[in-house]
């Protein structure tokens, strides 16, 4: 059998931390041997009586509160505090003893004992706190959670207040709502959502992709005693995995956290460069050609002529596989009068997806290169690039874009798609930004918002949330067009048939519809 070990103390001399742990393993076999006792005799239901829900929170790291360490933790159902161990020399059994609490869970097992007494509980009252802690899934729970039936289905926390399950709000601990917003969209793509819910990942998976894990059930979770949840647990390892790069103290991109974690993700899911060989490229891959010609002299061109293609030269075309689209906007107007002043630029979607249809030739470092898809993914993800940096501040483009929320079609902007696989896209997704500083990226008064597709269908029974941090607000649909749209994810309609229906109004871009 395994040791329990208490946490190392500097001062403390290695005979006595290994007698401590000797008496706590000692104690432990002990334990094993004896039988759980059932909540029937008045002692342990006068025990289970001091459990207080109120308090708990399993959303933080699992590590003791007196020694910081995270190897076998036990919580405190009276007052939510989590301790090492429960042997005679454990602080959960000084804890008890000390503040007269003696309910304690396991937070890895979720078997639940009383302290100092030391005898294991088994009682269907405490079924619901293992829930919380740990919650667990079927496919036939999850299976409507993508369509109408389930905003019939809403759930209650303690308080009695009502929530929609996936569609709550999460903490801005310091200043993580740039990944808050990520999270969010991710655990809004059914593959993704249902194969981390259906999870039972191992000691052999990575602690990142256990954490994005448990953060996706308890955001899914039907019976959460807050209507909220906290994303600590899996930032923190956020913030190890990147070696600092993403942390809560510090506002960032949510598209660098978002390339970052589809990349870790699928490395730590067994992914290799093949092809579907993660859940995160059967998701989000697509493959797209690119053409390169280097870029005729001034001798050759005059400076009113469009940068464009020559057939008589060499054009280098390789292809590649990509993870999320950029789109590049247009510049907005640099002057404006009186009148013009407070009109915000507006831009047809396939205006900017038209980088992607082949055609269009773009001038980059020395080269000329025209774009398009050689295959699209289930799930196209779009980065609208809105900041650009000059010398002095970092410059945010205004303009609005406009989209369908259902029917976009990637007819054009990709090559001879497979027979019987649709074009039309719908929008699930998409991340928007606002700015006290109006123009500039001032990360002291950034606002990240998600907007999310509660259910599918189409048409009144349609509903979609918005969600900044701890908010959570219905939108109305022609809400979600005007605000600074910078990450879209689009679903690809299932058939042929349902193509034929979106088609003619694939194209019409009008607010009002």
């Amino acid at each position: 059998m395994s040791t329990t070990r208490l946490a190392p103390d500097d001062n403390e001399r290695p005979s006595k931390r290994s007698r401590v742990e000797d008496e706590e393993q000692e104690y432990e076999e002990q334990e094993e041997e004896m039988p759980q006792q059932a909540t029937t005799g008045r002692a342990a239901d006068q025990y289970l009586d001091t459990i207080n829900r109120a308090v708990l929170d399993f959303d933080f790291e699992k590590v003791c509160s007196v020694s910081t360490t995270d190897i076998n933790i036990y919580g405190c159902l009276v007052c939510g505090k989590y301790f090492q161990g429960r042997g005679r020399n454990s602080y959960a059994y000084s804890h008890s003893i000390h503040d007269d609490h003696h309910v304690f869970m396991n937070l890895q097992t979720a078997k639940v004992f009383v302290l100092p007494d030391g005898y294991g509980v088994s009682d269907p009252s405490l079924d619901d706190i293992a829930f919380v802690l740990a919650p667990t899934f079927t496919r036939a729970s999850i299976a409507s959670m993508s369509s109408s039936a389930h905003l019939a289905k809403p759930s209650y926390d303690l308080k009695g207040n009502a929530y929609l399950p996936g569609y709550v709000g999460l903490n801005n601990i310091k200043r993580n709502d740039h990944m808050n917003v990520i999270i969010h969209l991710l655990l809004h793509v059914p593959p993704l959502r249902d194969h981390l819910l259906l999870s039972d990942f191992r000691a052999k998976e990575s602690e990142l992709l256990k954490r994005f894990a448990g953060l996706a059930k308890k955001l899914w979770n039907p019976r959460l005693f807050k209507s909220q949840v906290s994303p600590h647990e899996f930032l923190q390892e956020v913030n190890r995995a990147s070696v600092g790069k993403f942390s809560l103290e510090q506002q960032g991109d949510p598209v660098e956290f978002l390339g970052w974690l589809l990349n870790r993700l699928h490395k730590d899911s067994g992914g290799s460069k093949r092809r579907n060989s993660s859940i995160i490229f059967s998701t989000f891959q697509g493959e797209l050609r690119v053409e390169n010609q280097q870029v005729l002299t001034r001798s050759d061109a005059t400076s009113n002529e469009r940068p464009r293609f020559d057939i008589s030269r060499e054009i280098k075309s390789t292809v590649s596989p990509f993870l999320f689209l950029a789109v590049d906007l247009p510049p907005p107007p640099l002057f404006q009068d009186s009148v013009e002043k407070n009109i915000i630029p507006q831009v047809n979607i396939h205006a900017v997806l038209a980088k992607y249809d082949g055609k269009t030739t773009q001038e980059s470092a020395g080269q000329l290169r025209r774009y398009k898809c050689q295959r699209l993914p289930p799930y196209i993800i779009l980065h609208f690039k809105r900041f650009t940096k000059n010398q002095f501040v970092e410059e945010k483009n205004p303009t609005i874009v406009n989209f369908p929320l259902r029917g976009l079609d990637f007819r054009d902007y990709v090559d001879a798609p497979p027979s019987g696989e649709s074009t039309l896209y719908d929008l699930i997704a998409s991340v928007t930004h606002e700015s006290v500083a109006g123009t500039t990226r001032d990360k002291e008064n950034t606002v990240w918002k998600a907007h999310l597709r509660a259910a599918g269908g189409g048409g009144d029974n349609e509903k979609w949330f918005m969600i900044q941090d701890l908010i959570v607000e219905e939108a109305r649909k022609e809400m979600i067009f005007l605000g600074e749209t910078v990450l879209q994810i689009w679903e690809r309609r299932a058939d042929e048939a349902n193509q034929a229906k979106g088609t003619t109004g694939a194209r019409s871009m009008d607010v009002d519809k």
